[in-house]
């Protein structure tokens, strides 16, 4: 049977791309981790990429790949200047990623994933929100920008008010936008996350 993925908004976003009349290739702009999201798209027919800074994520990545008989194609590279030429891909996104650096580096990135996509080409880009159970720990770098531990590992996290990110998207076509909060256990408590999720086209 398919494995049902857990990066449950990109079903959606997989909706939408499936509905265009577009080359099925597609860009995962953050694709390290032990359940790679772009095998859901690859299991769907699409020729995929994808890029990660960390090499480690991206041999277990493309291990996952491997093991279920898909060529992930997952590179080390940098979303904030990506090795693809302008306007060569048709779909990209990055999910639970891009909010791991500063707002100034989230911009730079944007602009680059705006820059490889396709005319009317889809873009997916979620955000963390400050109505998440995290905004406010840890050493505060400004601007709602706090440097916090993942997997005892200092990372950036990056929080946006639900409508302060639509300013990078002036010169797009926001299709879909849900600002979602939810619960759930993580280690045995009740945690609250935030997000906002933008599926957008470009004109």
């Amino acid at each position: 049977m398919p494995e049902v993925f857990k990066q449950t908004p990109l079903y959606r976003f997989l909706m939408y791309c499936n509905e265009t009349d577009m080359d099925r290739t597609i860009l995962d702009c953050g694709a390290g981790g032990d359940t790679p999201p772009l095998a859901l798209f690859a299991q769907h027919g699409y020729i995929t990429h994808g890029i990660d800074v960390d090499a480690q994520q991206i041999e277990v990545a493309n291990t996952y790949g491997q093991q279920h008989r898909f060529y992930l194609n997952i590179q080390q590279g940098d979303m904030r200047q990506l090795a693809f030429e302008s306007e060569s891909i048709p779909f990209v996104y990055s999910y639970n990623s891009i909010f791991h650096m500063r707002k100034s580096e989230v911009s730079q990135s944007i602009e680059e994933m705006k820059r490889v996509l396709q005319p009317k080409g889809l873009m997916f880009v979620n955000f963390l929100t400050v109505n998440d159970f995290r905004c406010g720990e840890g050493p505060s770098l400004g601007d709602h920008q706090y440097e916090q531990f993942d997997d005892s590992l200092p990372v950036i996290h990056s929080y946006y008010r639900s409508d302060e990110a639509d300013s990078m998207f002036s010169d797009m076509e926001i299709l879909f936008k849900e600002d979602r909060v939810l619960e759930r256990i993580f280690e045995g408590e009740r945690i609250r996350q935030g997000f906002v999720d933008y599926i957008l086209r470009k004109k």
